[in-house]
């Protein structure tokens, strides 16, 4: 982002924080402690009068008040607090889903969670995530775009709702419904900090020596032995944000607004890493070391949250036209600056190796190494994500008939940048800093709501709604510049020839093979840490939908609450899908009802899983193969027997009982149930590189050599590969304390079981399927999917206030998680489902955060807390010599890379934070 936007945008948001009218406070009056009064909510019905109490599905409200206490300014990590059966890790060293990491519902995927905002469908990030995160596979909403303070409430419907709103709305609906005050609002700004110590993470002070040399760990000789002090000790991550949110009315106009918000957040990187033991120099001998190795700073990796610079604006506005209309809008924009970290390349490696300092036919070793860079070097990817929208409507306000027609577009773009790293087979005239490439996605949608409620007679009026939408989608690969994923000049492909001409060319020829190598040109290609979208990868594809639904929803007898609901949708590239929704409430007595619903849904294949393509180049025996991701109709994808994709079907079950026995209390249970046939997935990689067994890589490599692919290492794309089931209940109590003289008090105490199966695995891919224990869909990938998110959640909570003093206090409980290693089962090796030797069992922890507030005046809040107060982190990764029953030694990147990726809370420690806000 330049200067100049920033400039401008942080002018926009001291401009907010100070246009401070003299009107009185009356935007937050959500932002206290729940009344009597009963919630209306406009997620999962079209009726104008539905409560969270009278929902015949689960519905949960999340108000401003809710949303911006704690020490977290992103949305999902918010959500993650407050919301059981969301789901949040925080990944590092994933590339771009550093920067935008993907969240959860009921344990599906990213994309199975339809987010709405102002009840209009939200665009997707151009971003798929196809590492080994939670969510691999996935494009999904950015929700960390939307800043907090603009935030109303949020409503989160977990039900599937495909029959309401279409695609994606298969574990539920997050509709997020921004502020629209026409006068008041706040200014908030944040402070906070991480202070804690890393368990199981020693802190090493030096090396032991002998005789002046560094000595090899007894236990391990992959490590130098070292000195240690304790657990290592961290105050990192300095966070800050400034925001304001100001209401105004809209140009003078009786009852119309403009609700504006501004934020400006900044994230330091934190980096829990352990010391990083491994030798980093060449051995001059082998029997010693160099010098350099007792004063290396074995802190290089950064391990933890990418540094992050993010600038927000958000409007929302209404104007009425005439008696009888209004004229509405909102509109965002997010520019976020994010740098993470790939692996560190150590000095010995050979990344970092010249390869013009030898001959063509000089075989590499200790000897004759020359290194690039003195010490080794960490590349880092710079993110360059922006994200805008815009809507405009019109809708009546008066008569029989409520009509909402609405036209809206969004753009998110999201570049690459790799720094501090260079493309071995270029050498020293490699570039340091690599334009990778980029991502963009756009959406434009037009929608037609129509709704009247009808009296038939019944204990309510019958809401009869019906609409249409239209959606037109389109996505896009730029390709990197040349020396990002170039093969240079530093590497030298291995050919059948003869001796004379294999001699000419400063080769080594192997008399048996006829084959001319050049090992001292077999440098690395691509820039390091993240190769460059290549040439190959550019894409620019679309496609369009329209859809019409019908909806009847109204309470037949007294007690009895039906929602009827059907919709019909017609995608351009896969066909046309029919869904519906049953779904009712039935009060036997006052305070206690019966609850349920019946629906199927679906997911339409993203445009980003059709069609994203890329390759980075590896070297087998001397031969530069492409290691790829390849759109599904690519040649080399039919190749394979690949398919277009169909949209995943889903069938959603649920039951369960709301109880208000007395009054301020209320409790809810449901049981869901939710099948889904032809999952989209990424298949493993598939060739001579691939990931199974000996046979079946080269039987896979045989049908690639046939159609013409002999240069194809592996390749992978998506296919619809699994039939799945989730099952799992959802508890919640809300108590309001009935407590006298002693200010509000609020508990709430919420639970959520979670399992996830796979039913079926699918290979029906023409000459893949002929082939004997292919694997698709592999067993890390599978226990990922099925164990690689908490089986159940407990969520805490209480909150209340005394005077001018306030306090919230939550405890939560993450359920158990695997996250699987490579290696095979020691007995099975072949087994889908059994445990491997290096798999890691995340215990079950209870993270707490407590906030204290004080309210000096009527306008003026402080607040202080600690998130993780009692500095819990998941348990720690194996590292060392396995044991004996086992044999072998654990990943030697788990010393210093301490914790799985797939913990459900992180792996940062205790924060502080402090935060100031007036409202006016």
């Amino acid at each position: 982002m330049s200067s100049s936007s920033r400039a401008i945008l942080l002018a926009s948001l001291s401009g907010l924080a100070f246009a401070m009218p003299a009107a009185v406070h009356a935007q937050d009056a959500t932002d206290t402690l729940e009344t009597d009064q009963p919630t209306i909510i406009v997620t999962g019905t079209r009726t104008s009068s539905r409560t969270v109490e009278d929902s015949p599905v689960p519905v949960d409200v999340l108000t401003n008040a809710a949303i911006t206490q704690g020490g977290q300014v992103e949305t999902n990590k918010i959500l993650n607090k407050l919301v059981p059966s969301f789901n949040f890790p925080q990944p590092a060293i994933a590339d771009g889903s550093d920067a935008l990491r993907p969240a959860t519902l009921r344990g599906l995927s990213p994309d199975q969670t339809l987010v709405l905002v102002n009840g209009k469908r939200r665009h997707v990030a151009a971003l798929l995530n196809i590492n080994g995160t939670v969510g691999r596979g996935a494009a999904a909403v950015d929700m960390n775009s939307i800043p907090a303070l603009a935030i109303d409430r949020i409503e989160v419907l977990r039900d599937g709702a495909s029959s309401q709103y279409g695609s994606d709305a298969i574990a539920g609906v997050i509709n997020i419904r921004l502020k629209s005050a026409s006068e008041g609002g706040r200014a908030s700004i944040s402070y906070g900090k991480y202070d804690t110590t890393i368990d199981g993470v020693a802190n090493v002070t030096g090396l032991i020596t002998n005789n002046g040399q560094p000595v090899l760990d007894p236990t391990d000789s992959r490590y130098l032995q070292a000195q240690t002090d304790g657990d290592r000790k961290v105050r990192d991550g300095e966070s800050y944000s400034v925001a304001t949110n100001v209401g105004l009315p809209f140009f003078g106009a009786a009852g119309g607004y403009i609700n504006l918000t501004a934020e400006y957040r900044h994230r330091g990187y934190t980096n829990r890493q352990g010391f990083d033991l491994r030798p980093n120099y060449i051995r001059p001998s082998a029997t010693t070391f160099d010098p350099r190795e007792a004063s290396f700073d074995r802190l290089q990796f950064r391990f933890g949250d990418p540094k992050a610079d993010d600038y927000i604006l958000f409007a929302n506005a209404a104007v009425p036209v005439g008696d009888s209309l209004e004229l509405y809008t909102f509109a965002s924009f997010n520019q976020r600056d994010s740098l993470s970290a790939a692996n560190y390349r150590q000095q010995n490696a050979a990344a970092n190796r010249d390869f013009s300092a030898l001959a063509p036919n000089q075989t590499p070793n200790n000897a004759n190494f020359v290194a690039l860079t003195p010490d080794g070097f960490l590349p880092f990817i710079q993110s360059d994500l922006t994200d805008s929208a815009a809507t405009v409507g019109l809708r009546t306000t008066s008569g029989d008939w409520n009509v909402d027609g609405s036209f809206g577009w969004g753009r998110n773009e999201f570049d690459y940048r790799v720094e501090n790293s260079l493309n071995t087979s270029f050498g020293p005239a490699s570039q340091r800093s690599f334009d990778a490439g980029g991502l963009r996605y756009r959406q434009l949608l037009a929608n037609l709501d129509i709704s009247r409620e009808f009296d038939m007679g019944l204990a309510s009026p019958l809401t009869v709604a019906f609409g249409g939408e239209y959606r037109d989608e389109k996505f896009q690969i730029r390709p990197g510049e040349l020396q990002s994923y170039a093969i240079g000049p530093l590497f030298r492909a291995s050919f059948a020839t003869t001796a004379v001409n294999c001699a000419a060319q400063s080769g080594v020829f192997n008399a048996g093979t006829g084959i001319c190598s050049f090992p001292g040109r077999a440098a690395g290609a691509g820039a390091q840490g993240f190769p460059g979208l290549p040439a190959s990868s550019a894409t620019n594809q679309g496609r369009h939908s329209f859809a019409g639904y019908l909806e009847l929803d109204a309470e037949l007898i007294p007690g009895l609450t039906t929602t009827a609901a059907a919709r019909y949708e017609h995608f351009s590239d896969f066909g046309s899908t029919f869904n519906g929704k049953f779904a009712a409430r039935y009060e036997f007595v006052p305070g206690f009802a019966l609850r349920g619903s019946v629906s199927n849904g679906f997911r339409a294949p993203s445009l980003h899983q059709q069609y994203f393509t890329t390759t980075s180049t590896n070297f087998i025996a001397g031969v530069p193969v492409d290691i790829s991701t390849v759109a599904v109709n690519s040649p080399v994808a039919r190749a394979l027997g690949s398919k277009d994709l169909k949209a995943e079907k889903s069938f959603n079950l649920s039951g369960g009982f709301t109880a208000s026995p007395v009054s301020g209390l209320t409790l809810t249970v449901d049981y869901y149930n939710i099948r889904i046939n032809d999952r989209v997935v990424l298949t493993e990689n598939l060739g001579a590189a691939g990931s199974g067994t000996a046979a079946v890589n080269s039987a896979v490599k045989a049908i690639l050599d046939s159609n013409g692919f002999n240069s194809v290492g592996a390749a992978r794309f998506f296919i619809n590969g699994l039939n799945t089931r989730t099952e799992g209940v959802d508890a919640v109590l809300n108590w309001r304390l009935p407590i006298e003289g002693i200010g509000r008090w609020n508990f709430t105490a919420a639970y959520n079981y979670n399992k996830q199966k796979i039913l079926a695995r699918k290979n029906d891919l023409g000459p893949l399927a002929t082939i004997p224990n292919l694997i698709l869909f592999g067993r890390v990938e599978g226990l990922r999917f099925t164990e690689g998110q908490p089986r159940d959640k407990v969520v805490l909570s209480l909150d209340g206030t005394v005077g001018m003093f306030g306090i919230t206090a939550r405890t939560t409980r993450y359920g158990k998680v695997t996250s699987p290693g490579s290696a095979n089962p020691i007995a099975n090796p072949t087994s889908l489902t059994e445990y491997g030797p290096d798999d890691i069992f995340l215990e079950a922890k209870w993270i707490t955060d407590l906030e204290l507030q004080a309210k000096p005046t009527e306008r003026l809040t402080f607040a202080i807390g600690a998130d993780n107060l009692f500095d819990v982190y998941p348990t720690r990764s194996p590292f060392g010599p396995r044991p004996a029953s086992v044999g072998g030694s654990y990943p030697a990147n788990q010393q210093y890379i301490p914790f799985s990726i797939f913990s459900p809370f992180g792996f940062n420690g205790r924060y502080l934070y402090a935060r100031a806000s007036v409202t006016f």
